[in-house]
């Protein structure tokens, strides 16, 4: 596959994933500076991992919540709840992949994860 059509396919997955909105958002604001970096993930990122058949979305965006809480990147984490819904995840599954990571990334995370939840899903609670 060459690079121009894993950044289409990339392309694809990241828009229906992360939504138009936000991706016309990131690519619009691109600069010289961050222009290659969006190619790059939207090549690599949503074009090579994101298109694997090992796992469906709603698994890869278990895994991705589950590391974005780990890791405390909570900006990601915001964009991601709503990419999980996107990908099929019922709010009481994002639930419990928060309770699930508490067990092993701490108290704290779950609780700023469930904060920022509760602020992304505050129109369905």
């Amino acid at each position: 596959m060459s690079d121009e059509d894993r950044y289409d396919q990339g392309m694809a997955i990241r828009r229906e994933v992360l939504s138009n909105a936000h991706v016309d958002r990131s690519t619009e604001a691109a600069t010289e500076l961050t222009q290659e970096w969006q190619d790059f993930i939207t090549r690599v990122a949503w074009g090579d991992v994101w298109a694997r058949p090992g796992l469906d979305r709603r698994s890869r965006s278990i895994a991705v919540l589950s590391s974005l809480i780990a890791h405390g990147h909570h900006e990601e984490l915001a964009m991601h709840l709503g990419a999980a819904r996107r990908n099929g995840l019922s709010l009481d599954e994002i639930k419990e992949v928060i309770l699930q990571s508490a067990i092993y990334s701490g108290v704290p995370a779950a609780n700023t994860a469930f904060r920022i939840a509760g602020e992304v899903f505050a129109d369905e609670l």
